[in-house]
């Protein structure tokens, strides 16, 4: 049995997986779901990222808390300036043999892909088998959007978690009044 290929991120109401300095600090503004990261920590076999994200993640060697188990591989074009890390593989090949890679690796269990622009290049080649987002509360405004394609054709997509697939998915929220 072959693992998902999924692109997976928490996002910002407005789209943004990352704020404008490509940081990830307003998630800590976030409740943890316990119960969710250890799902998707067992079902995970390996993670491909982008360097991007490696350099700006505090920590990029303990996804899900640290309850990961599986492979990491980075895709960048420089893995000679990269921090090398215990248990990470930089990779320099075209996404597809990524993926291949990847999944190998995660030896029947999924891939995650933590990367829009890796992310991106997977939908463009239909190599995507599924898109898992935790709408945070918050409007960034700017930053990394976790789908940009400026002058492209729509994506039409499947919802997964509904009898209906094309369902939209029914969120409500109010602003927080700031004091003073």
């Amino acid at each position: 049995m072959t693992g998902k290929v999924r692109l997976h991120f928490s996002m910002s109401l407005d789209g943004f997986v990352a704020d404008a300095a490509n940081g990830f600090g307003w998630l800590a503004h976030t409740t943890d779901q316990p119960e969710l990261v250890n799902s998707y920590a067992e079902r995970t076999g390996a993670i491909l990222g982008g360097r991007n994200g490696w350099n700006a993640i505090p920590d990029p060697t303990a996804p899900y808390g640290g309850q990961f188990a599986g492979k990491l591989f980075i895709l960048t074009h420089h893995p000679e300036d990269a921090t090398p890390a215990a248990g990470v593989t930089f990779l320099t090949c075209d996404v597809a043999e990524a993926v291949r890679i990847g999944l190998e690796a995660a030896d029947g269990k999924d891939l995650e892909v933590f990367s829009p622009t890796i992310g991106r290049q997977l939908i463009e080649r239909g190599l995507l088998d599924e898109i898992a987002l935790h709408i945070a509360p918050v409007l960034l405004g700017d930053g990394l959007r976790l789908y940009d394609n400026p002058g492209g054709a729509p994506i039409h997509l499947h919802r997964l978690d509904t009898a209906d697939p094309h369902s939209e998915v029914n969120v409500r929220y109010r602003p927080v009044r700031q004091s003073g």
